[in-house]
């Protein structure tokens, strides 16, 4: 299998080696009780309660990057005999009240994302106060701490626009465009801040209505149309990878085309050439994780990141990688 090129040293803080390695006694029971579960076929693995967990992100409808979210959360709640919730609002506010309603079931954990921190402060107190183990994963590793959270799962959104600004570097590129598809959300300004940090070149920055993609298709082929100095343009998401795709034929420009976050498009794309590289944070990984920590905590107080996140990125994938993650993204874990 390719090895994947990491631009920073990333170690998951333990969390990693617990639910995939198996390398130490504690490892190896944890692989052996997954081995269980997939034998049982969807039959929890352990004999704790049936606790109840809650994940609410921002998600907006058809996002494909939080159905690999929800997948990895899925199945960590199968072995772990969670009774898993989810539930998604790409409005904060809207986000913060289904906080709100999990708090007031009375659930035994939360999983939330804080996209848009300042609307889900208040939420999030409220579930601590009230005794509920909180953990934050995606966005809002900066405030997770802050906020009470027990721990933080994702990639550090600087780091990661670092290493794209590097890699931008290595390929020679001179004048980037970083597109924002959602006004307001944090870890979208970080990445670009971070790409603008390291990168030797000239970084534009572009907000466009991520919930149209003939919008988001024309804003893009009209800069690039405008502006024939572009050479790159990096979307902060899977979807909108394909979308400039298109935007750069109709604009007929030269323009390579990067992107934060993986799917099978985006493998495809990295295969083909249409996509120079992509960075990858392992979104599986950030909901399994959640669910598993929040069952680790319940069962022995155990809890991973020594306050600081546990990071699942950032990956640099590029066209040498793509058949190496072709039957992941297919079945939907990459």
């Amino acid at each position: 299998m390719a090895r994947f090129r990491t631009w920073t040293g990333i170690a998951l803080a333990g969390a990693l080696s617990l639910s995939l390695v198996g390398c130490s006694s504690t490892g190896g029971k944890r692989a052996e009780d997954a081995r269980k579960a997939a034998a049982a076929q969807g039959r929890a693995a352990v004999d704790t309660p049936r606790w109840t967990v809650a994940m609410i992100t921002h998600s907006g409808d058809g996002d494909t990057f939080w159905d690999i979210v929800q997948s990895g959360a899925e199945q960590a709640a199968v072995k772990d005999n969670i009774n898993f919730l989810y539930s998604h609002d790409d409005e904060a506010q809207q986000q913060a009240q289904l906080v709100d309603a999990a708090v007031d079931k009375k659930v035994d954990g939360i999983i939330v994302t804080l996209a848009k921190p300042d609307a889900m402060k208040a939420a999030v107190a409220r579930a601590v106060k009230a005794g509920i183990p909180v953990v934050t994963v995606n966005s809002g590793s900066a405030e997770s701490k802050e906020f009470g959270a027990l721990t933080h799962i994702g990639q550090d959104e600087t780091i990661a626009g670092e290493a794209v600004g590097e890699e931008l570097n290595e390929r020679g590129r001179k004048s980037a465009v970083c597109v924002l598809h959602e006004q307001g959300n944090v870890g979208h300004e970080q990445r670009c801040d971070g790409v603008e940090k390291t990168f030797d070149g000239k970084l534009q920055r572009l907000y466009v209505t991520g919930t149209s993609m003939p919008d988001v298709q024309s804003a893009l082929e009209a800069k690039l149309q405008t502006d024939k100095s572009v050479d790159t343009v990096v979307t902060l998401g899977a979807p909108y990878a394909d979308t400039a795709v298109k935007a750069k034929e109709g604009a007929n420009s030269k323009a390579e085309i990067d992107t934060f976050d993986l799917n099978a498009k985006v493998a495809a794309g990295l295969k083909n050439g249409t996509l120079g590289f992509a960075v990858d944070q392992q979104p599986y990984l950030q909901g399994y994780e959640a669910v598993d920590l929040l069952w680790l905590y319940r069962y022995n107080a155990d809890v991973l990141g020594g306050g600081q996140p546990v990071l699942t990125g950032p990956q640099i994938i590029t066209e040498d990688d793509a058949d190496a993650l072709a039957d992941y993204t297919e079945r939907g874990t990459r």
